[in-house]
C-alpha cells in the first residue's frame, strides 16, 4: 500500500514538475511553461511561459507552432477605455539583461484550432522561434482553469 501512495503521489505530481522544467537556447532560459484547461476543442487555448534573457543583445519571440493547435499565435492583450482585445503580436522582444513573461493579461499564445480539448494534467510540445537564437521546444502543462501559473516552489525553482 505504501508502494502504491507514492506511485500515486508522483504520477500526479509528474505534470506540475514539467511546467517547472527549465530549458536553455544561448542566452536565453525559458521555463514555468503552462496553459489552462479548455471547455472543447471548438475554444482557443492559451500558452504562458518566462523568458530570460542573461546575454548582452536583444533577441524577440517571432513565432510558435505545437502539433496540439492548427493555429498559434502570438497576442498581447491590451486594455483601451476600459475595453479588452487581444490583437496578433507580429513579435515579442526579449530586451538583453531583462525578463519576459506571457502571462494572463499580457502577452500570451493564442492556440487556435486545438486538435482536442485540454485537459487538467496533459501536457504537449511548443517550439518556440527567436529571431536570433533560434528555435527551442518545451513541454507545456495544462492547468487547471482557475490557475494563476505552476507552483514551482516544491520543484527547487
Amino acid at each position: 500500500m505504501k508502494h502504491f501512495l507514492l506511485a500515486t503521489a508522483l504520477v500526479l505530481s509528474a505534470p506540475a514538475a514539467m511546467a517547472c522544467e527549465t530549458v536553455t537556447i544561448g542566452d536565453l532560459t525559458v521555463e514555468h511553461a503552462w496553459s489552462k484547461v479548455t471547455i472543447g476543442a471548438g475554444r482557443p487555448g492559451v500558452f504562458y511561459v518566462e523568458i530570460k534573457n542573461t546575454g548582452t543583445s536583444d533577441d524577440a519571440l517571432v513565432g510558435i507552432a505545437t502539433p496540439a493547435a492548427g493555429m498559434p499565435m502570438l497576442h498581447e492583450t491590451v486594455v483601451q477605455d476600459g475595453i479588452a482585445s487581444m490583437p496578433h503580436a507580429m513579435s515579442i522582444p526579449v530586451p538583453a539583461g531583462q525578463s519576459v513573461q506571457l502571462a494572463p493579461g499580457g502577452y500570451h499564445g493564442m492556440l487556435m484550432g486545438l486538435t482536442t480539448a485540454l485537459k487538467e494534467g496533459d501536457s504537449f510540445p511548443v517550439t518556440l522561434s527567436f529571431e536570433k537564437a533560434g528555435e527551442v521546444t518545451v513541454n507545456v502543462v495544462v492547468l487547471s482553469l482557475r490557475a494563476e501559473g505552476p507552483d514551482c516552489a516544491d520543484a527547487g525553482q
